[in-house]
């Protein structure tokens, strides 16, 4: 009897410690959470000295990736709560191979990294002061965040007419699939930024650039689509550039105006300023802003949300109905539950670098662990950003058919916040 009673009190005294999803600041939660612990919690057989069921307690003196372990709390020791068999929805990009040139570097995740990424995947870049992503479009769309230094961009759009702007950090773009573009990193440091794509299946190695199409095209052809002699191209280059290191741009004027020349400037704004922007929601715990076609009218398939958690916040549970939901971390610490069909569910742990995936539909909740602010990006292949909040649904649901489903009272019921706050404690 006292190993049963024991045993009982140390996993509840577990799950409650590690998990700090119990403390949501909801109510409801709390209970329901309960409920589920003592759901899982060891089964006892009645035979003296043996122990059955699910446990958080374990020893591994085998060989062991120890650093690797404690980056993955949740993985190694996961919670009670985790059930039956999810993919892995993280990898970071520390594990991506980078290409390295003269001027920069660049590495991506996509379904090939992640499997479960099949709607939407990443690249990383870095371009030093004048370091040039070569002129180049795509076959997906491109929405890109600066995560360090600044960049100048260029595109054509698809009247022909000209787009040359300087961002910063925090700033955003996005070109449609096919409008021809380039970036170049600026003084003092160049830049560092984050591309997403609306196609799992993109990579940067199928990228139509300006170089393969140059040498690839013979030359009697690019002489009469120029309108110039053969001879005259005899120094045309025969490699791929890709990324390539070049001298630092002039002014910015100087460049729109020699773009430009004869025609007006374009009239769509293909970047975006964060720093103009106030947030969407703001709570005790953190800070959320939504930026969708609706605020940043060029990105008609790309939605996404920049999220901050403060320590010991939550950003509370909740589903996307439109999309699936692809994630990087900016900088902090968390962990996220994902609860798929089947009662099964799964926790991981995530850091700045790391990329999480979320399908359509699926609960899950993102909690800061560490003691910085958490920040991340939730990315969506659609026009228009869309959530359901769980305090939402049952805060608006008959409060008897609530409190029967939960096996709560009334005043726990009532507790449960009638808006979704997006971040709790509130």
């Amino acid at each position: 009897m006292d190993i049963k009673m024991d045993e009982k009190t140390d996993n509840k005294k577990d799950a409650l410690s590690r998990r700090g999803f119990l403390e949501m600041g909801s109510a409801a939660a709390v209970t329901t959470a309960g409920m589920l612990l003592t759901g899982v919690a060891n089964a006892q057989s009645s035979t003296t000295g043996v122990r059955t069921g699910r446990s958080t307690n374990l020893s591994d003196p085998g060989p062991t990736d120890k650093p690797l372990d404690a980056a993955n709390a949740d993985s190694n020791v996961p919670p009670l709560t985790d059930a039956g068999g999810v993919a892995t929805f993280k990898y970071p990009f520390s594990l991506s191979n980078k290409r390295v040139y003269e001027g920069g570097w660049s590495r991506e995740i996509t379904v090939r990294e992640l499997p479960v990424s099949k709607a939407m995947a990443g690249v990383n870049m870095r371009l030093n002061a004048g370091g040039v992503r070569e002129l180049h479009w795509h076959t997906a769309a491109e929405w890109a965040i600066m995560l360090y230094g600044s960049t100048r961009i260029t595109a054509v759009d698809a009247d022909g007419r000209s787009f040359v702007r300087d961002t910063h950090e925090g700033d955003l773009w996005y070109f449609p699939t096919g409008i021809p573009h380039s970036i170049q990193g600026l003084g003092p440091d160049g830049g560092e930024f984050l591309l997403v794509f609306d196609d799992g299946n993109f990579s940067e190695y199928g990228t139509v650039l300006l170089s393969d199409i140059v040498a690839h095209t013979p030359r009697e052809a690019l002489a009469k689509n120029f309108g110039v002699s053969q001879p005259s191209l005899q120094s045309l280059r025969g490699e791929e550039l890709f990324i390539f290191q070049a001298p630092v741009p002039g002014p910015l004027a100087r460049d729109q105006k020699t773009a430009a020349g004869p025609l007006p400037q374009s009239a769509y704004n293909f970047s975006f300023r964060t720093r103009e922007q106030k947030p969407t929601r703001t709570t005790s715990s953190g800070e959320v802003l939504i930026i969708d076609s609706t605020t940043f009218k060029a990105s008609t398939t790309i939605a996404a949300a920049i999220v901050t958690v403060h320590p010991g916040g939550m950003r509370e549970l909740h589903w996307h109905q439109n999309a699936d939901e692809w994630q990087y971390y900016i900088s902090g610490k968390g962990r996220m539950t994902v609860v798929e069909t089947g009662a099964r569910a799964r926790t991981m742990d995530f850091e700045a670098g790391d990329v999480g995936y979320v399908q359509q539909a699926l609960a899950h909740y993102i909690e800061n662990t560490g003691s910085e602010d958490l920040r991340f990006l939730e990315m969506f292949k659609a026009s228009h950003y869309e959530d359901l909040s769980l305090s939402e649904w049952l805060s608006h649901t008959p409060a008897e058919l609530v409190m029967a489903h939960l096996n709560v009272d009334k005043t726990t019921y009532d507790a449960i916040p009638k808006e979704k706050p997006l971040i709790v404690p509130r």
